[in-house]
Formats: C-alpha cells, structure tokens, sequence
C-alpha cells in the first residue's frame, strides 16, 4: 500500500480532514455506506464531545478536532503544542506550569475535560494516552456546565480493542536533547475482555539558558462485554511532571526586552514545578435497542502540586526587578454522569434527544508563601534589583511564612435535556436547556473568613441547520454559560465574590459546512460572544459592582482535503476583535482584549513522493497582541515554518524528522503579564521512530 502522508488536520470553524477514516457517505437512496479507513486517517466524522453521535454536519457548533495521526505526525506530546495549529485558539503562558488558552477571547485555565469529565486542575496534560482532541467552540454549558464560554478542550482517551494484539514502540531525540520513550500495547484478554497499556516517558529541554525537568505517565485501560448489549470500560491514568518554572522575559519600552531571549530570569534551584495527578474512571454502556442508548461515567481524580518560582516584575536598560512566590495545592474531583440519548419517529418527525445529569464535588487546599531576598545591609527585603546580564547574579532568596492558606468545597448537580428534530429532509431544530445547582464553601485559614455562595442557572441552547444538499449545512445558534465569581479554580472567597452573581457568556455564531467532496471540505463560521457580570471597581465609591462588559467578535474559515492523489493540503484562517465595551477603573471602554490576535492563518501540505517517502510543509502565523488588558506591552506579530520528512523503511518501522521555525525565527508566542514574556523556540529538529508489532 503507497505510503500516505498524515495531514495535519489545521482549521477554524470546523474541523474536516482530507482523508475520510471515520466518515460515512449515502448511496443514492439514502442508506448509510461505511467507509474503511485509510492507512492515516484524519476524518471524524463524529465528535465524542457532543454526546449524541451527531455528525459534525448536523451540529450547530464549530468544532475542530485532532486525531492520533495528526498528533503523531506533528511529533507533538503535549496538548499545548498540539493546539499551536488551530487558529481561534490562543495560548496562554500560564506561569510556565500549566496549560492555559484563550477560545474566542476567553482565557481559561479549566475548561479542559477527559472523555467528556472535568480535568480542571492546573497541569500540563499530555497525549501518550490520547486517541483525538476535540476543541469545542462557542458557550457549552448546556453539555458541559459551568465556564466554557469561549469553549471546551475535551481529550478522548484510547481504548482496548477485540480485533487481536497489536502494539508500538516510540522514540524521540530533538536537537535541544530532549528525549522521549513511549509503548503501547493493546490485547484481548477474551472474547469479553481487553486490555490496552500505554507508557511513556519524557526528559526536558529547550532554548533557554536553563531549563530540564521530566515527565512520567502511565495509562491501563480494561474494557469488558457484560453482554451483547453492555460493556464495562475501567481505567486510570499516572501524570507526574517536575520541571522548571520559567515565566519567560520582561518588557521594555512596550515590548518585549531585546537581547535576552536565552536568560533565565529566576533560580534554577527555586522556579521548580511538580505535579502528580490520579485519575480513575468506569462507564458503563448500555443499547437498550437499536435507537435507545445509555451511558454512566464515575471518576475520582486527585492532583496533587507544587511550584515556586522568582519572576521579573520590572527592567529598564541596566537592571531587572525580582519578586517571587511559592504554592502547594492539592485536589479532589468526583463526578457522577449519566446521558440517555434516543433516536427515533414522532408525529412524523425525527429526534435525537438527549437527556442527563451529573452530580459533583470537588475539595481544594492551598497555601502560598512571597519570596524574601537577602538585602545588602543586612536584613531581607521583598524584591531585589539586580544588573541586567546574560546570566544574572540574584542574592540568596528563601519563602516568608506562609501567608495564604484557604480551603474550599464545591457542590453541584445539574440536569440537561436536548432534542434535535428533523423537520424534513432539509430542516433541523436543535433546542435544549440545562439547570445547575453550584454552591461554593470556602475558608481563609489566615484571617478566618468563611464563606458560602450558591447559585442557580439555566443554560439554553437553540440552533437552526438548513440542508440544501446532503453534503452541505447551513447553520445559526444561540448558546449561554456562566461561571462563579469565584474565577475558574474557585479557591477562595472572599467579601466581594461572595455577593456577586456568575459571569455570564452569550454566544451568537453563523456557520457553513460544505463537504466538496468525500475528501475535500470547506467551512466558515462567523461568531459573538458577549461576556457580562464581569467584576470591577466603581472609581466613586471604591465599591464592587457589575458593569464589567466585553465583546468578541471573528471570523473563521478552512478548507482541507486531498487536492490529488498523493497530495493532501489544510488551510486556516481566523479574524478576531476583542474589546471591552463599558468603562471600568481596570480598562476602559474600547481598549482590546490581551492575547487576542487580529489574524491567525496556518496552513500544513503534506505530498506523497513515492510508496515509502512523504514530505510535509507548515505555516504558522499570529498578528501582534498585546500581553494583558493594560495595552501598555504588544507582542510582535510572527510567521514560523514547519516541515517533515516520513520515511516507511518497511511495514512495522517508520522513520520521521520534524523541523520546527526552520527560518530560525525570534517570536513571543505567548505572556502572563507585561513582565512574563514566553520566548519561542530557535530552529529545533526531532527525529523520531515508531515500530510496530
């Protein structure tokens, strides 16, 4: 079989691959044809996310989605990296511990779930155990609760398989040194059970002067048919990830300093992170018949985390200012989730209704401790200034007492119910409605201050998708979310967050999906979400009040597919406004949004020379943005190459060598603050091979 290049599957509105792997075609009477999936496959069809089984042409949403072969031909092993190819998705720095995006102008360190369940710690999530990230766009409360208002990052983990024993071994060694290890084995233990292990492991480095850490996963995964109609999956899941915390570089004259991309504005031996994560999941899926199905899901996750890290919080030409902090945390998550979905006729009409609940808890502590630095005439001091060099000298630094210490409690239970109705050949309703319950407890240790805030919302959704043709769609919609004032990781209360009500999120968004042929797509969406209930300071009476408004507004258009043969193309494109629209002592009314770039284009071309050789060719590119809402600090637009060569040396054995930012391009991809400045890699090649048994 020639050899096929996998796509990089890059887009904006709707994710849709070249290569049809999962999708199915109608024969000239309607009937479903499935079509076998070709040997890298990037097509779905179908998302997970969305809970129905709905293909993505029926669904009112703009979706995007990464498959295995994406993620393995891009030599990607974490979900940050993954993302960088999907323009509407921004990444944040989150403090160099953590994964963190801006969807559609909202910056969210939570909305990341694992197989449609929360994962909203603060850690870096890595793919070794990932079959496809779907990113969800637009509000989605109805389908995953609370935040999700610029939308959901939702990792769908591999499963066992009965079809017999298959396995791979993976290993990777980049120009930097770092280096990475991976296997998976997927066995039936029987004709009613299977297990799939996946393990990896991975040793940091990169560009700056100092930088090292490791990662270590571990991920069994047992299904079992409990009957014809019933099957039982069990499985867990080891993160643990220690590494350096790097806050990048500051700015100087609105930009970020020149000359220093290398520095290592800390201490080694201090900006130190850590992170263990447990997550044990079952569900059970049960067909009661061919249109009536179930599904309950359970999982118990603890996350427990360490960081300390000095920062520059300031530099003129001659000297940087340092402070620093340290935190500890530890998390528990428990999530009970059912869904019923029936499809079938009414009245002469078709439904897919979609009905749940999820009940949850989550417990959380934390402390924080300053950095303290030893001052020149004896004594210590909060910050130090220090001359600016290639390598800085900082005096001894040691942590304060601590002076954070809080706990708090989260409860909810929510109930949603959906139904997509089939008003015809060519019309389709899509309307539903979810209720949660959230209330919050917390504890200040320091000072004592308890706290207990409950909220009660609903969140609509309303779609329209008209079908001119089978292949294409036609789509408007409406979505609201919300999120407690206690921000995304609901730490603490205090006076203020304990009176306000939630944020709230609308989202209005305009869509065409257009399947050009089986393997060639287009698709454009254009979007507002208008984001409420934001919290400020009324500049009169120093009193917090609710006046807090923002809105964004985009464009974004793709088209991928197979042009020929043995060539195969992916084009993205995003255009994004983001601004606040009422005054607050924190920005004023027209002032833009931080991390939000105008333009956002990317494109990936992968050709087959021959059965056994493929070249892949990629574009990423970002307009300025500016580091946070103070506009005071903008980060330079950028355009970085990619390429990579595939070679198959025989059926079980793959060669590949992936070059990143071949033009050795200087960027800032991403920031934290005007002084937390991220610095992207120099020219960096990987190469990597795969054996498969």
């Amino acid at each position: 079989m020639p050899r096929t290049c996998s796509l990089l599957l890059v887009t904006c509105a709707v994710l849709v691959p070249a290569i049809p792997a999962h999708a199915d075609e109608l024969d000239a009477e309607g009937s479903t044809i499935v079509v076998t999936a070709e040997a890298s496959g990037y097509r779905d069809a179908v998302v997970s996310g969305t809970k129905t089984g709905i293909p993505l042409l029926d669904t009112p949403q703009a979706i995007a989605t990464l498959s295995r072969d994406q993620l393995d031909d891009q030599g990607v092993e974490q979900l940050n990296d993954a993302l960088r190819y999907v323009p509407g998705v921004v990444l944040g720095q989150g403090e160099g511990h953590r994964d963190q995006v801006v969807l559609r102008g909202q910056s969210s360190t939570a909305d990341f779930f694992l197989d449609g369940l929360r994962d909203d710690a603060q850690y870096y999530r890595p793919l070794f155990n990932t079959e496809r990230v779907e990113v969800l766009k637009g509000a989605n409360a109805l389908l995953f609760g609370r935040g999700g208002g610029g939308g959901v990052i939702n990792r769908v983990s591999k499963t066992p398989s009965f079809a017999g024993t298959k396995g791979g071994l993976t290993g990777g060694v980049d120009s930097f040194g770092a280096w990475s290890l991976a296997a998976d084995l997927d066995k039936p233990l029987s004709d009613a059970a299977a297990l799939r292990l996946n393990g990896t492991y991975e040793e940091f480095a990169n560009h700056r002067d100092s930088f090292d850490g490791h990662f270590i996963g571990l991920a069994p995964t047992l299904a079992a048919r409990l009957g014809e109609a019933t099957t039982l999956t069990l499985a867990y899941e080891f993160d643990q990830d220690s590494r350096m915390t790097d806050r990048g570089v500051p700015s100087l004259g609105g930009v970020p300093i020149s000359g220093h991309d290398r520095t290592f504005f800390g201490d080694p031996a201090i900006n130190r992170s850590k992170v263990t994560a447990h997550l044990a999941r079952a569900r059970i899926d049960h067909a009661f018949s061919d249109g009536l199905t179930a599904n309950l899901s359970v999982q118990y996750a603890r996350y427990d985390k360490y960081y300390g890290n000095l920062l520059a919080s300031s530099a003129t030409a001659s000297s940087v200012t340092l402070t620093g902090y340290d935190s500890a945390g530890l998390r528990e998550n428990r999530v009970v989730q059912g869904n019923l979905v029936w499809k079938g006729d009414t009245a002469g009409l078709s439904h897919t209704v979609l009905a749940g609940f999820e009940a949850a808890d989550q417990d959380s502590s934390a402390t924080r401790r300053d950095a303290v630095f030893a001052a020149a005439g004896g004594g210590t001091a909060s910050s130090a200034t220090v001359p600016l060099a290639r390598s800085l000298i900082l005096p001894a630094a040691s942590w304060s007492a601590v002076n954070r210490s809080t706990t708090s409690s989260v409860r909810s239970l929510s109930a949603h119910v959906q139904d997509q109705i089939a008003l015809g050949d060519h019309l389709q309703l899509v309307a539903g409605l979810r209720y949660d319950d959230f209330r919050i407890t917390s504890l200040n240790r320091i000072n004592q201050f308890a706290a207990i805030r409950g909220d009660g919302k609903w969140s609509p959704r309303l779609g329209l998708i008209v079908k001119p043709r089978e292949t294409m769609s036609f789509y408007v919609s409406y979505a609201k979310s919300f999120l407690p004032q206690s921000g995304d990781q609901f730490a603490v209360l205090d006076a203020t967050t304990a009176t306000l009500a939630p944020e709230e999120f609308r989202n209005i968004e305009a869509g065409v999906k257009w399947d050009l042929r089986r393997a060639l797509a287009f698709t454009a969406a254009l979007y507002q979400v208008d984001r409420s209930n934001t919290r400020s300071i009324d500049p009169v009476t120093g009193n917090p009040v609710l006046t807090g408004r923002s809105r964004v507004k985009g464009v974004e258009l793709s088209l991928a597919g197979r042009i020929m043969p043995q060539w195969q193309a992916s084009l993205g494109y995003a255009l994004q406004d983001g601004r606040i629209i009422t005054a607050t002592t924190a920005a004023p009314a027209g002032r833009r949004l931080a991390q939000l770039p105008r333009h956002q284009f990317s494109a990936w071309s992968c050709y087959d020379v021959s059965r056994k050789l493929g070249l892949g060719l990629g574009l990423v590119h970002q307009s300025s943005q500016f580091a946070t809402i103070s506009n005071a600090v903008r980060l330079p637009g950028f355009t970085r190459f990619d390429a990579a060569i595939y070679y198959d040396v025989s059926d079980r054995v793959t060669l590949q060598l992936n070059a990143e930012n071949l033009t050795d391009t200087r960027y800032y991809p991403s920031a934290h603050t005007d002084n937390n400045i991220s610095t992207g890699e120099p020219l960096n090649a990987k190469l990597t091979a795969r054996v498969k048994f």
